[in-house]
C-alpha cells in the first residue's frame, strides 16, 4: 500500500474541535514494527490554502519510506516536467521557510496569515448560514477547505425534465438552469460521488463578503422558482 495524503488544506479549519491530524506525525507515533516502511506521500501546494494565491503555480510533495524503485520513478517523471514559474518558487520557499519567532518579519507575517484564516472562517460561516436558509438546501457546516456541499431538492418533475433534455444527472440540470439564468456557476454533486438518490452542488466560499451575501440571495430566488415551476 502506497498512501497519497493531500493535505493542502492542513491551515484552513475553521472548528477547534476537529483538528487536523498530520499523517507523517501519526505514522511516525505508530510503534508497530510492520508500519515501519510504510509507504506515504504528503502533498502540499501554494495555490491553495491559507496562500491561496491561484496563480502561484508551486507545490511539493514529501515522500516517506518509499522503496527505491519507486522513488526513481518518481525522479524520472520530475526531470521530464517544466518547473514551476519564479514567482511561484519563491511563494513555495516562503511556505515551506516561513518567518521564525524573532525575525523582523514574523509578526507581520503572522498577523497576515491569521487575517486570511479568520476571513475564510467567517465566509465559510456566511456560506453555509446562506444556504440553510433556502428552503429545500440543506448544508453542513464549512468546517475546513474552501467548499459547501448543499443537498438540494429535485421534485420528480424536474428528474423527468432532465432526463428528456438529455442531462446524465439532475443536478447538472439543476446547475446549468442555475448558470443560464442567474450567471452563477456551480459544480453538480454528481461528480463527487454522492449518495445515488440525493442531488448536491458544490461552491466555493472565497467570494468577497458582500459577494457572498448576494450570491446566497440570488441562489435561494432561483431555488424558489425553481421548485414552483416543477413542483
Amino acid at each position: 500500500l502506497f498512501l497519497l495524503a493531500d493535505e493542502v488544506y492542513q491551515d484552513n479549519v475553521y472548528n477547534s474541535a476537529r483538528p487536523v491530524y498530520s499523517f507523517k506525525k501519526i505514522l511516525l507515533g505508530m510503534k508497530d514494527p510492520k508500519y515501519k516502511n510504510f509507504q506515504m506521500a504528503s502533498f502540499d501546494s501554494t495555490s491553495k490554502g491559507y496562500l491561496g494565491e491561484c496563480g502561484f503555480r508551486g507545490g511539493f510533495m514529501e515522500v516517506i519510506g518509499a522503496d527505491d524503485a519507486i522513488v526513481k520513478e518518481i525522479m524520472k517523471v520530475f526531470s521530464a516536467k517544466l518547473c514551476p514559474s519564479l514567482p511561484g518558487q519563491i511563494a513555495l520557499s516562503i511556505e515551506v521557510n516561513p518567518p521564525c519567532p524573532g525575525d523582523p518579519s514574523y509578526e507581520l507575517f503572522q498577523t497576515e496569515k491569521n487575517a486570511v484564516l479568520q476571513s475564510l472562517a467567517h465566509r465559510a460561516e456566511l456560506t453555509s448560514s446562506g444556504l440553510n436558509r433556502i428552503d429545500g438546501v440543506r448544508c453542513n457546516a464549512v468546517e475546513g477547505a474552501m467548499y459547501a456541499f448543499p443537498r438540494i431538492t429535485i421534485p420528480p418533475k424536474a428528474v423527468e425534465q432532465a432526463k428528456n433534455s438529455g442531462y446524465d444527472e439532475p443536478d447538472v440540470f439543476y446547475c446549468f438552469k442555475l448558470l443560464e439564468q442567474k450567471g452563477i456557476s456551480v459544480v453538480p454533486g454528481s461528480g463527487f460521488g454522492q449518495i445515488p438518490g440525493t442531488h448536491h452542488f458544490r461552491t466555493t466560499i472565497l467570494p468577497p463578503p458582500e459577494t457572498l451575501a448576494s450570491m446566497m440571495e440570488t441562489i435561494g430566488d432561483f431555488n424558489k422558482s425553481f421548485l414552483e415551476e416543477y413542483s
